[in-house]
């Protein structure tokens, strides 16, 4: 018997091409704002294709430089602010 998939978010990828977007980046440019060791460009492309999800931590970094939780990048049901960065609620 095979293991069932865990579910996945369905908006991820929209949401991280959102902040991209937002935060007037190409995907290299990306990669050097989100400081991560071992991402490419190629990558940043395969996570907003859903393709590829991104780690924990590149996840929080994203939601670092939009200013939101992560729990909005992951929940469905939320929506990203309509400014970004929103006003950083991250200490």
């Amino acid at each position: 018997m095979g293991r069932k998939p865990r579910p996945k978010p369905e908006r991820l990828g929209e949401k991280l091409r959102a902040i991209r977007d937002a935060l007037g980046l190409s995907q290299t440019g990306m990669v050097r704002r989100l400081g991560v060791d071992g991402i490419v460009a190629s990558q940043i492309s395969e996570y907003e294709t859903d393709k590829r999800e991104p780690s924990l931590l590149t996840l929080l970094e994203y939601a670092r430089l939009a200013g939101v939780y992560m729990d909005v990048l992951v929940d469905d049901r939320r929506d990203l602010p309509a400014k970004l960065p929103a006003k950083p609620k991250h200490s």
